[in-house]
This record gives structure tokens, sequence and C-alpha cells, in this order.
């Protein structure tokens, strides 16, 4: 494998934790594999809520970091959780100085939304669902500014070279549909940003390219993973037909709009006295089984906004229009599917992953911040507040040196995923390891994804994906309770006591999935 040296920190991924941490990190010199251009292809671009802040006086970081652990179910780090909601005051502030267009009043103040488990409004926002996109565009405009900044669009990580346990090197190949053959690129530091695992389930919220790949590569170089299992499901995202499914923001909800099925019955107030703005997994696990039951959930946001969702919410309203429907006149047909991925890379309060020279923010970690169940619009804000925490700890091992441009020429000879296989893999992932799930399922899913690996063994970014899969399955097997996101219909308790995390090597879910379908087979 052609090897290219170089003394710039290596960036996987161009989404907000990627983006923020390069500028943080400036002026040392960084280069960033991005798959697509930038701004395209990132979760963190088409996420819609905003970013959660006690930014009103009469709302406290203490009150936020409470309902964090709360809605975390038992499994969130209060030591995280405090200082990610006592940090996030003056992340919005520094995104407003640099050109974030966040909805104001008249008075100026920001405007606040409520979302789900939420006690306080304040969720502050763009345009009512620009949020991600919005706060994107500025920091690309800061980012392609930035001289010390260089960006490899069109390349996707594949592997990590690890010497002694430590991160020497990220193989890199072009992200286009043939791929190209690796380039191992070592530099003076490794930060993955790279994004979850929801593109591994058939119905997904999730940009096409986000199938775990980053979680996959930094398992097979043995990082550990925790709170695999706990995958959120978004409830209403929005049921037509398309691949992702287009997201109706949690926001509508927290103006009032309301869950019915298709017999106008509304069914979440006899669930949760919170009715639709309950935690996620509750009205996630409600969707599924109005849908299970053959009666098809809307969401009604004619009431409470009439043709004001065309203007307040243009994201929603651009994804009605394409699918022949007005919000205004007819409710919107939804379903749950798969979002955000809570569990991750195991990393430290400095961002450190259990491989050394490797750092991990975004949705790619597992902080500990969001436990078995994210509070809304908590992961920009995870996003933000570990891009600074990690690039602050990279500094302290990386000088202020001036670095040539890498010049790499991406050769052919790389394999790409079957795209069959894919079908398979993510269709496995949303009947056995979706939203309620079961040991007999689960074991299914492993078996079926051993097959998969060994009949396509030759692709590694293949065996990335499978890799996340794995872990997925064999983390909710263990967990022999329901708990938050993770809902197992053969034990629907939850164990008393305090929660425990999750943690698990590829090696040891691989021994457990070996086991399994020695006995099956």
């Amino acid at each position: 494998m052609k090897t290219i040296q170089t003394d710039r920190v290596v960036i996987v991924g161009a989404g907000l934790g990627g983006l923020y941490a390069a500028l943080r990190l400036a002026p040392r010199p960084v280069v960033m594999i991005s798959p697509a251009s930038l701004g395209e292809g990132a979760s963190s671009a088409w996420a819609q809520g905003g970013v959660a802040a006690a930014m009103n006086s009469a709302d406290s970081a203490q009150s936020h970091a409470a309902d964090t652990v709360k809605a975390g179910d038992g499994t969130v780090d209060p030591e995280v959780a405090s200082l990610v909601t006592q940090e996030a005051r003056s992340h919005i502030l520094h995104l407003t100085a640099l050109g974030t267009p966040f909805d104001r009043t008249e008075t100026g103040d920001y405007v606040m939304s409520r979302e789900a488990a939420h006690s306080f409004a304040r969720v502050v926002r763009v345009k009512g669902d620009q949020a991600g996109a919005e706060i994107m565009a500025a920091l690309i405009e800061r980012v392609r500014a930035t001289r010390s900044i260089q960006v490899l669009d069109g390349t996707m990580a594949l592997e990590l070279e690890v010497s002694d346990g430590r991160v020497t090197g990220v193989a890199v190949q072009s992200a286009d549909a043939l791929c190209s053959a690796p380039v191992m690129l070592r530099g003076s530091a490794v930060l993955l940003a790279g994004g979850g695992s929801g593109g591994l389930y058939a119905q997904t919220t999730n940009p096409p390219r986000i199938r775990g790949q980053v979680i996959g590569l930094a398992a097979r170089a043995g990082a550990l993973i925790a709170d695999a299992e706990f995958v959120q499901f978004h409830p209403t995202a929005m049921d037509v037909g398309e691949d992702p499914a287009p997201l109706a923001t949690e926001a509508l909800r927290g103006e009032g709009a309301i869950l019915t099925n298709d017999r106008g019955e509304r069914f979440m107030q006899a669930l949760h006295p919170d009715a639709e703005l309950a935690p996620r997994d509750i009205v996630a696990r409600a969707i599924f089984a109005q849908t299970q039951a053959g009666r098809r959930p809307v969401l009604d946001t004619r009431d409470v906004l009439g043709q004001a969702i065309k203007t307040q919410y243009p994201a929603v309203a651009d994804a009605c229009a394409r699918n022949a429907i007005d919000p205004a006149i007819t409710p919107i047909p939804v379903a749950a599917a798969a979002h955000y991925h809570m569990g991750g890379i195991a990393t430290d309060i400095d961002g450190r992953a259990s491989l050394g020279h490797l750092w991990v923010c975004g949705e790619a970690s597992s902080t500990g911040l969001h436990g078995a169940n994210r509070l809304a619009s908590n992961g920009l804000l995870e996003a933000l507040v570990f891009a600074r925490i990690c690039a602050d700890d990279i500094a302290k091992y990386v000088p202020e040196t001036n670095a040539s441009a890498i010049d790499i020429s991406l050769e052919s000879g790389g394999i790409p995923p079957d795209p069959n296989a894919v079908t398979e893999l993510r269709q496995t992932m949303t009947d056995h390891v979706g939203v309620v799930r079961d040991a007999d399922g689960l074991k299914s899913a492993l078996c079926k994804l051993a097959a998969l690996e060994t009949a396509h063994k030759s692709s590694v970014s293949f065996l990335n994906m499978t890799a996340t899969a794995t872990l997925i399955a064999v983390s909710a097997l263990s967990r022999k309770e329901s708990r938050g996101a993770h809902a197992r219909s053969d034990f629907p308790d939850t164990l008393p006591g305090p929660g425990q995390r999750s943690l698990l090597t590829l090696k040891e879910a691989l021994a457990i999935r070996s086991k399994i379908c020695e006995k099956t087979s």
C-alpha cells in the first residue's frame, strides 16, 4: 500500500464535529477526509431541531443536565452531562459570532423551542428546521478561509493502522461507487468525527453514506466500543417511501402538533403524561405499535400551524411537496426510523479512545452523555463540546508548524461493497435489531451477518458495516432488559438499581456470534 507522511492532523469526517475541531486547531495544519463536498452528506447538515442550551435566565445548565440524566435512563455519566451542559451557552455565543443566524425575537433574545423530555424550552433553532444546515454553512465559510485546513473531497477512511496499541495511520480511498486502491496516510494525530450508524437500517433518517463505517473501522483495529445496543429511532420520520426518510422535526410536536392513527384516534395521551412530548423511545415504540397493528400513524399540524408550516419549517414543507402532501390540509404519515446512535467508540473525558493517538467526537463516539436514550437536540451540542475538547487535547501533543498540502493520487483497485449485500444487511437490521427486539431475532440477525461477511469479505468497507452491525446485535442480545431506546419483548422490564453501560470489543462480539451460529447451524 502506498504511504504518505504528513505533519497534519488527520480528521476523518467533515460534519459539525470535524469542522469545529479543525477551526479550533488552527493554525496547526489539518487535513479533513470528506466523502462528499463540504456540507453534503453529513448528518449534522440534516439536523432540524437545533442545539440544546440553557440560554434563558429562568433556565439553568443544572436543569439541562438533570433532564439529560433522566432521559438517559440510568446510564448517563453525570460528570459528562454537567460538563457539556455548562459549556452549551458559550458555544451558542461562539457560533453566533461565527455568523450562524439563530432565530431571534424582536428584542434580540434567542427563540427557544421545547422538545421531548426537556423541562424547559431550551432548543436554539435557525429558520425553524434549518439549524444543522445553517450552522454548517457558517463553519464551512470559515474553514474555506482558513489556510491551515486542507479538505480532501471525495475520500473516505477505510482502516486504521495500529502499532503497539497506538494508531499510526489511516488508510483512505475514493468515496465513489468504484472505490480506489487504499493509500495509507500517516499524520501527527488522528481524530475520528465520521458519523453514526443509522444507514445500517432499511428505514433511516441519516444520509446514505452514514452506515457505521467509522465505528466499524475503529472496532476492527481493536478500539473499545460502548453502549452499542442503544440506537435511537426517531418517531416521526415521514413514511413516504423515500430512502433516507425525510424527518418531521420534533419541534412540530413542541408547537402542539398531535399524533393520531388512520381512525383519527390520539394514542399518546394514554401512554405518557407528556403525550406527544414523551421521551423519544416511548413515542417511537407507540408509533411502531400502531404501524404493526395496521393503524397508520400520522402527525397532524393543521390546527396549530396551518399554512404557516410552509414558511416556518421549510425542510418539512419541501418533503411534503415532493410527495404531494399539503400539511395544511392533510396529516403527515410517519414511521419510526433509525436516527441516532448513542453508542460508539468509547472515549474518556478528554475525547481519547482506548487506542493511543486516537481521538473521537460526534456521533461516532460514546462519551457517556446520552446514556440509553439521547435527550433531544443534545447531539449537535455534544459534537461541539467534544470537538473543542479533542482539539485542545491534540494541541498538547502537536506543535504549531507549517505543513505542505497533501497530494494524493488515487488509482483503481479497490473493492466496493455489493449493493445487494448492503440492502440485505439493512433489511436484516430493521427486521431483527430494530425498535423492538427479542433473542430469536437477534440470533438470526447475527448468523445472517456472519454469512454476509463470509460472502463479501473482500470489501473492507462492507466489513466495517458488518462490524458495527454485529456489535449492536451482540450488545442488544447481552442486555437482558428493556432500557431507554433498547426494548426487548422477551425482557420488557428494566433491571432494578443503577444502569450499567456496556463495553465490548469486536473480538469479543465475534466470539459470541460464532458460538451462537455454531449452535444454530
